[in-house]
């Protein structure tokens, strides 16, 4: 099945244990996240904050020292190479049972420590007069991107940071990615959420990615504003569902887009019989793919 690499990448199990190469984070008695075992010798450096076993890494700041104890470990892990990608944003660190804000951190470390993350995008299509999708927008994100540089990307698509909601997200940055304002958004549809675990060069990306729809008309082009989209391509659903598959010579799509754009045609059934029986099967028993 072409989408095998796709399922199997974004629902890559966590391997607790001694023989596993990350350990377990807590925070509050909650385990929030996990940490390459790699590192357990320079969080050591903070006994005051950090308890550092063989298994596990707590965090022991009170919690209204939290915020100022992690800024202080994430900077110097930064100097050392440890944390990578450094945006300058604040996002949450949740308990991922309860959903509850145990502190606020740096958006680059909650891949060091395998935290979760939240994320918003849409697919961006234009529908023949039934209402069928027939073309689907792809953004081509920059070549300066601190991740997945110059990889194809859904027409909107970003982190959710402290104080936004998945929604609040998508529309700012519907703005900021395609120059869409508020009237032009209004359509928006919440679709799906999708769960990520797997591996990638920044540590682990543990992420609910929110999924939208959004039509948009047949003469409208997207324009980006804050110079992080290199290009947009109306590419006709066949040639989107390569490129999200990973199928086509034009190249290929982001991870978190490849979902996006599955969970789309899923939902309008626009992949052949056969495969979309297939998908539907394998998506529900890796249990990433939930509706809305």
């Amino acid at each position: 099945m072409r989408w095998a690499p796709v399922l199997a990448a974004a629902s890559a199990a966590e391997q607790p244990g001694q023989a596993a190469g990350r350990v377990s984070f807590f925070v509050d008695g909650a385990r929030v996240g996990t940490v390459a075992r790699a590192h357990l010798p320079a969080l050591r450096a903070w006994p005051q904050w950090l308890l550092v076993e063989t298994e596990a890494v707590t965090l022991t700041a009170a919690a209204s020292e939290r915020d100022a104890a992690l800024a202080e470990v994430h900077a110097a892990l930064r100097a050392l190479g440890c944390i990578r990608a450094w945006r300058d944003e604040p996002f949450p660190l949740f308990d991922p049972e309860t959903g509850a804000v145990l502190a606020t951190m740096e958006r680059a470390a909650a891949r060091f420590w395998g935290s979760l993350t939240l994320g918003a995008h849409a697919n961006g299509y234009v529908a023949d007069a039934q209402g069928r999708p027939t073309h689907l927008w792809i953004a081509q994100r920059a070549f300066d991107k601190a991740t997945d540089p110059g990889l194809y990307d859904n027409l909107i698509g970003g982190g959710v940071p402290t104080g936004q909601t998945p929604l609040q997200a998508l529309q700012r940055e519907g703005w900021e990615e395609a120059g869409l304002n508020a009237a032009q958004m209004a359509g928006v549809q919440a679709s799906a959420v999708l769960r990520l675990h797997r591996d990638v060069p920044e540590g682990r990306q543990f992420e609910d990615l929110h999924a939208y729809d959004l039509a948009l008309p047949a003469g409208l082009r997207p324009q980006n504003q804050d110079g992080e989209v290199a290009g947009f391509h109306l590419l006709p659903v066949d040639e989107a569902m390569a490129l999200a598959a990973g199928t086509s010579p034009r190249g290929r799509m982001t991870l978190d887009a490849a979902l996006v754009t599955l969970a789309f045609a899923l939902r309008h059934g626009l992949l052949p019989a056969a495969e979309h029986a297939a998908l539907a099967s394998a998506t529900t028993a890796a249990g990433f793919m939930r509706a809305v």
